[in-house]
């Protein structure tokens, strides 16, 4: 393989990359926002206590009016500054309990870190494809050059 076709496979591959990262990226915002409105159309509002705290997932349990606890399988949605043991208002869809938020917190706090992962992305990506693209410029120029006959015609002219 030359230099040429592994430059434009990089460049190819560095560009499907960055912009699948992208597309997942806003994807994310857009399930936050999907979910919203879901608890949004049937919110349901409840105290609940944090059982496990982390920056990309807490646990939290809270019993809704019907005496029912529960305690969501993929924790609270917007978990940042959470601590164990503390307790919080949620809000949750009533048609569908273990969707629940901090109250308060909606997909707007997920658009800095999805826009900041997008920067990122493309501030890595773009060094790359321009540094294979000039490096696949000058390789397809040097394959393009005309090549001179002993005689002074070109290859490609008729004798």
């Amino acid at each position: 393989m030359n230099r040429a076709v592994l430059y434009r496979r990089i460049r190819i591959t560095t560009a499907t990359v960055a912009a699948g990262i992208s597309v997942l990226a806003v994807l994310l915002v857009i399930g936050a926002w999907r979910n919203d409105r879901t608890i949004q159309s049937d919110m349901g509002v409840a105290t609940a206590e944090v059982l496990s705290a982390g920056s990309l997932r807490s646990a939290v349990s809270f019993v809704t009016p019907d005496g029912v606890t529960h305690n969501p399988e993929l924790g609270v949605l917007y978990p940042t500054r959470l601590t164990t043991g503390q307790r919080i208002e949620v809000e949750y869809a009533r048609s569908e309990p273990d969707l629940v938020r901090v109250a308060g917190r909606d997909a707007s706090v997920a658009i800095v870190p999805v826009a900041s992962v997008i920067a990122g992305t493309w501030l890595v990506a773009a060094p790359v494809l321009w540094y294979f693209g000039r490096r696949g410029d000058r390789n397809r120029g040097d394959r393009n050059d005309v090549t001179r006959s002993p005689r002074g015609r070109t290859a490609d002219t008729p004798t």
